[in-house]
């Protein structure tokens, strides 16, 4: 069901998207270094009940990786706004996921858009960010950005590798590191790095608690990159409680689509 038939025109370039299913509006934020193929096992089931509709950011996936403004959080959050304006959906359901998180938090607190709920899963919201490795490319971008091909595709591969819990199908693996292994991919790919700045979430962890939608935090328990203490804490700024998903990582929706599916349609239903 997940296609990229759709593009749209934004402020930072064109945005390769897709839509499937009938009833309430939802909207898919993926984080990084995926796009919107990471929800491509759960769309079929959530398709069943809701319009699920899923876009490439900006930077990512299909859409276009060099456009005229830079991928970061910031304009991400405003790229989201202006997604939900040309779909024509005034308060959709959301279901967030890594940078996901800041990005459909900076729309509904600084740029003022509705949700009738908030779904946040292993999400990039509070500081600090990221894994080891995040932090550490970030400090040597240099030495990363003139790496050999082979190399390069070496790195992605451990990268998304790191963030299971569990193993995933080969073609998912082959399917999440394609868009970031030609020579535009791997510019874009360290890009992120050197774009991150804790600025862009510090901006909105005072505002948590003033959502204007019911929300939900689910985490996989085991993630290897945010930890499950993390999600706890960002919950208490929330103000609801904590939903563990047991012997899942920082993928949860292609490690246990099934599972993650009923979770999502509980909450969004």
């Amino acid at each position: 069901m997940w296609t990229l038939d759709r593009t749209y025109d934004t402020s930072a370039g064109q945005v390769r998207a897709g839509a499937a299913g009938d009833g309430p509006p939802l909207v898919l934020a993926h984080g990084w270094p995926w796009s919107s193929y990471a929800w491509h096992r759960v769309i079929p089931a959530l398709a069943d009940r809701f319009r699920v509709h899923w876009y490439d950011m900006p930077g990512f996936g299909r859409s276009q990786m060099d456009g005229p403004r830079p991928a970061s959080l910031d304009v991400q959050g405003e790229i989201f706004a202006e997604m939900l304006d040309q779909l024509g959906l005034d308060a959709p359901r959301v279901v967030a996921h890594d940078f996901g998180g800041a990005v459909t938090l900076r729309a509904h607190l600084l740029h003022d858009r509705d949700f009738d709920r908030l779904v946040l899963m292993n999400v990039v919201a509070m500081r600090p960010w990221g894994s080891e490795f995040f932090a550490h490319v970030g400090r040597h971008i240099d030495a990363f950005t003139g790496l050999p091909p082979h190399i390069h595709a070496a790195v992605v591969d451990a990268y998304v590798r790191s963030a299971l819990a569990g193993p995933l199908p080969e073609d998912d693996i082959t399917a999440l590191k394609a868009p970031w292994l030609d020579d535009t991919g791997q510019r874009a790919f360290y890009a992120q790095f050197a774009m991150a700045d804790e600025t862009y979430t510090a901006e909105v962890e005072p505002m948590f608690g003033t959502l204007r939608c019911p929300a939900a935090v689910l985490w996989g328990a085991d993630d290897p990159w945010i930890p499950l203490a993390r999600g706890r804490a960002l919950a208490d700024l929330v103000g609801v409680p904590l939903q563990p998903l047991a012997g899942l990582g920082h993928l949860p929706q292609l490690e246990a689509p099934d599972r993650v599916a009923a979770h999502l349609i509980s909450e969004l239903t």
